[in-house]
């Protein structure tokens, strides 16, 4: 049988969809959730990962580990999760990771520029909310819930594995995320999903 394309559009809702401008707030998830591993940066951060992680004085999104292996986001994560922090969209962050302090620790160490000319900024202060810990995507998301109130049906989540979509019986939406990680395009097209599941179209 073939597999379902769960990203596939949705159909025309039945009164038509509902035309907003683009800095209408309807035209925003409240939330924005992230996979780690193949979703914000190339590996699996438990098997390719040794510690300790380490960054070469200011350097912008690269670490290091002591074998040689470097870390960092795919090159337009940073400014999404920027775009993401102007528009005050909740940021948080969605990972079965079975290193759960050593995610932490990479987000900590990695630095973004400043969008303001600034100081540059570490990755985690990106992130309103971090649930890290291996098991279900749904405890994840339940516990995101429980703890700002956001409805699911204001969440958009980003991941790289088909198993995750159990996280759309909440109402979430997701967006797959392909081998070649998160990026302009993807953002564009998860943020695409989420408005037509919302009944909502932005008109210029």
């Amino acid at each position: 049988m073939p597999r379902k394309n769960r990203g596939a559009s949705p159909p025309p809702p039945t009164g038509g969809y509902r035309e907003v401008n683009e800095e209408d707030p309807d035209a925003w998830p409240l939330l924005v959730a992230f996979d780690l591993d193949y979703t914000l940066w190339d590996l699996w951060i438990d098997t390719h990962i040794s510690p300790p992680l380490k960054r070469q004085g200011d350097v912008l999104n690269r670490l290091v580990d002591r074998r040689g292996q470097d870390l960092s986001f795919y090159r337009e994560v940073p400014s999404i999760l920027a775009e993401l922090k102007r528009r005050r969209i909740h940021i948080a962050a969605a990972s079965r990771t079975s290193a759960p302090e050593l995610a932490r620790e990479a987000l900590g160490l990695l630095l973004m520029p400043s969008e303001e000319g600034g100081d540059h900024v570490k990755a985690i202060t990106y992130f309103n909310t971090m649930e890290i810990y291996p098991g279900s995507k749904l405890k994840h998301f339940k516990e995101i819930h429980r703890k700002t109130g956001i409805p699911y049906e204001q969440m958009l989540f980003f991941d790289d594995e088909h198993r995750n979509y159990e996280v759309e019986s909440l109402g979430v939406t997701m967006q797959l995320v392909p081998p070649s990680g998160t990026d302009r395009k993807l953002w564009n097209d998860g943020l695409t999903l989420w408005r037509k599941r919302r009944g909502v179209k932005v008109v210029h």
